[in-house]
């Protein structure tokens, strides 16, 4: 019995490179969902237990240098940089000069965070009061105190970053999927044990906690697949081409990530003049609505990015065409009807979700409005990372820069036009706008971009009938949301769990019918993509247990 639970594990670090775009995606996505659960899980203890108040507030405004650090040195800059050169170099046969790429991004990656992190730790009590000029003395020097201890976690995630470039290039996505599982679970740890032992503070170690977790998970995979740090003298490591093409291609995007933190660092500031609890509204409802974010757009481009990269190494510009277009209406396909059902059902999922303890009525109202607000662009949310690693498949960085600059620009002249009247509400507005220019931007540019244009004619379609699809899922999940309320008296967690399920399922069951009934193509090659990994599974295990035996 032992050492067949041995051998699962092992087969379960080692597993197979995954070939389908479709069965990679679920794989994520599944992990996705696991990890998202977890989040919301995180986000009702944080309700519970703080409301939308002060607390949060400063929770929410401590990620902003740790996640400007982290994200404008490592999460997109480095997996549109890094997996197209390990792509181009695993194809060619050339692993040894993959694996010296590899240590010498994680020498340098690490050597630059540390050091950055040193400086911001300095720097924290003159820099934070410029995001949060709403805060009184004793809320920025609590702060303080969160950021400084969270500035360690870009250094752990940056290490796990590069793994899972590895794994994701090797088409490896089990372990890495599961990565950000484990961060989640390590926050929770800290807001329900670390916080009883530390007070507030507990928070930030719980981050810094998750994020270990987040590349012990990953170190086994990567391990299996022949990776060994090789240490290198300093002049050596940027002696490397391949190193030295990483960074050129990371520094067009390290500006386009900076774009989007320009986006948080304007909700960020604008919030912390508004209300107390604003910035925890809105922190809140994104990470409701970034849920399907995680569960569909992310994964779908993360597991079709590596197939992107070798079509272009290899030139099959027709076939690239093909995939990006299949891929972005599959993301439609799957999000347009939650979309719909997030904005019919926003005060009911709010309720269910946050509506305990210190989180009143008042904080309920006003983080579904703002859900229902950013719902409404979450078609463009859950597209922009696809249409974006299209580009970066193709080596360039600058292009989707300049857009979501441009994006950005229209973002903060809204919120200084909406933000008076509108409160933390006219923020949400100006987000989703600025996401919608920034999603049609891409679209726009890549159709440009793109020689073979054959296919592009066949999308206004198959987009018009998951339209149509999604409109009656719309209108039968308003049916089951009369259906409950005439009859149930919905003043009580599980009335309105009830009300949220059966008017969900119904809207959910009515746009599956309508998908086979309409012969939307997505609808069928999702399913048998799916039914073909779940066949697949069951022969496997089937196989080894008859081996044990």
């Amino acid at each position: 019995m032992i050492k067949t639970s041995i051998k699962a594990l092992r087969l379960f670090m080692q597993s197979t490179p995954t070939q389908s775009v479709g069965v990679a995606a679920v794989i994520i996505a599944t992990a996705g969902m696991a990890s998202r659960l977890l989040g919301l899980v995180r986000d009702r203890i944080l309700a519970t237990q703080f409301g939308a108040g002060n607390e949060i507030d400063i929770y929410a405004a401590a990620f902003r240098l740790p996640d400007l650090m982290f994200d404008l040195l490592v999460l997109g800059a480095l997996s549109a940089a890094f997996i197209p050169v390990f792509t181009c170099l695993r194809e060619s046969g050339k692993m040894e000069e993959a694996w010296k790429m590899t240590s010498g991004v994680l020498t340098v990656l690490v050597t630059v965070l540390a050091g950055v992190g040193v400086l911001l730790w300095f720097f924290a009590p003159t820099i934070l009061p410029l995001f949060v000029p709403g805060f009184d003395e004793s809320k920025i020097a609590q702060t303080v105190s969160l950021t400084r201890v969270m500035l360690l976690g870009p250094i752990f995630l940056s290490v796990s970053a590069v793994f899972g470039g590895v794994l994701v290039s090797v088409k490896k996505f089990t372990l890495y999927a599961l990565a950000p599982v484990l961060y989640n679970t390590g926050i929770i740890i800290g807001a329900v044990w670390f916080v009883d032992e530390m007070g507030i503070i507990g928070l930030a170690w719980g981050v810094v906690f998750g994020a270990i977790l987040h590349i012990l998970i990953q170190t086994p995979a990567v391990a299996s697949v022949g990776f060994r740090y090789i240490p290198q003298k300093v002049h050596s490591i940027f002696s490397d081409i391949h190193l030295r093409r990483v960074i050129r291609l990371m520094l067009p995007r390290m500006f386009g990530t900076a774009s989007n933190q320009i986006s948080w660092i304007v909700i960020t500031f604008f919030a912390s003049t508004l209300a107390t609890g604003s910035l925890a509204v809105f922190t809140f409802a994104n990470n409701i609505q970034s849920v399907p974010l995680g569960l569909i757009g992310i994964p779908f481009a993360v597991a079709v990015f590596p197939t992107l990269a070798t079509l272009m190494a290899h030139k099959k510009n027709q076939e690239f065409e093909r995939v990006v277009i299949k891929e972005f209406r599959r993301i439609l396909f799957l999000v347009l009807p939650i979309s719909v059902l997030l904005i019919l059902l926003r005060a009911q999922v709010v309720r269910v979700i946050l509506g305990a303890g210190a989180f009143d009525w008042e904080d309920t109202i006003l983080t579904f409005t703002v859900l229902g607000i950013l719902a409404v662009s979450l078609f463009a949310q859950s597209t922009i990372p696809l249409l974006a690693r299209s580009f970066y498949a193709m080596e360039d960085t600058k292009t989707p820069f300049f857009i979501a600059l441009f994006a950005q620009f229209i973002n903060i002249i809204l919120v200084i036009v909406l933000v008076d009247r509108w409160q933390i509400v006219g923020i949400a507005i100006a987000f989703s706008v600025a996401t919608t220019v920034n999603m049609t931007g891409l679209l726009l540019f890549l159709h440009r971009r793109l020689k073979v244009r054959a296919q592009w004619s066949r999308i206004g379609l198959a987009i018009g009938k998951i339209i149509v699809a999604t409109a009656g899922a719309a209108c039968a999940t308003q049916i089951g949301k009369i259906i409950t309320g005439t009859h149930v008296e919905l003043d009580t967690f599980l009335a309105v769990f009830y009300q949220l399920l059966f008017a969900g399922l119904l809207g959910v069951g009515t746009y599956i019918i309508l998908s086979y009934l309409l012969h939307i193509d997505e609808f069928f090659s999702l399913r048998k993509e799916v039914l073909k990994r779940v066949f697949r599974r069951s022969a496997q295990a089937s196989e080894e247990i008859s081996e044990t035996h």
